[in-house]
């Protein structure tokens, strides 16, 4: 007896195909996720060390506000970087106090990686029955973000934590008294933490940029 006739497996094997793609660019991701560590790496690099930061001899009251400002400025210039950290610090404690505040925002955030921004150009997004192009989204997207932030109480929260973070970085400026090591040492006002804010920018906006 002749052996029986083999199925064409094109089909599945197409299917197995699409249904083993990634949801998200890889390439894309992953580059992202290695220019962000890089950064964050060369930014703690210039952090300066906590104990200088919190050296009790070196504070004392500035005797106008005039003083407090060239305070201010000459402190951040060196401790830009602790500075940066501390601010992010009042925002991470404020979230996590608030967890409802803080899964809003990791929802958004994975909104706009998972459907915009890392998602591969040839795989729309389709709910509910429906096909949306990459306009459509990116207009859902942004009305959501700026229903999250602007009108709930997420925004409030931010911008509360924010402002306490700044405050304390004011008032450690304004009372200790800067050292000659501040007034000899010239730095690049784009390098350190700072950086990361272009740089991570500049990777995510690419693929914006791509679509548009």
């Amino acid at each position: 007896m002749s052996a029986p006739p083999t199925l064409p497996q094109s089909t599945n094997t197409a299917a197995a195909g699409s249904a083993s793609q990634p949801p998200i660019a890889t390439p894309a991701f992953r580059s992202f996720i290695s220019r962000m560590s890089s950064s964050l790496r060369q930014g703690f690099s210039q952090r300066r060390p906590w104990t200088e930061l919190a050296d009790r001899s070196s504070f004392s009251k500035p005797e106008s506000l005039t003083e407090a400002y060239s305070r201010i400025r000459k402190n951040f210039n060196y401790f830009r970087v602790n500075y940066v950290t501390l601010i992010v610090f009042a925002v991470a404690v404020s979230l996590i106090t608030h967890p409802f505040s803080l899964l809003v925002l990791l929802g958004l955030l994975a909104s706009w990686c998972f459907l915009y921004l890392f998602r591969p150009a040839d795989q729309p997004v389709i709910f509910y029955g429906r096909t949306f192009n990459d306009k459509e989204t990116l207009g859902l997207l942004t009305a959501l973000t700026i229903f999250v932030v602007f009108l709930t109480s997420v925004g409030s929260l931010l911008i509360s934590a924010s402002m306490v973070g700044l405050a304390i970085v004011c008032a450690h400026g304004a009372f200790r008294m800067p050292e000659d090591l501040f007034l000899d040492e010239q730095e690049p006002g784009s390098t350190g933490l700072l950086s990361f804010l272009g740089g991570a920018a500049t990777s995510a906006a690419a693929p914006v940029v791509s679509r548009v």
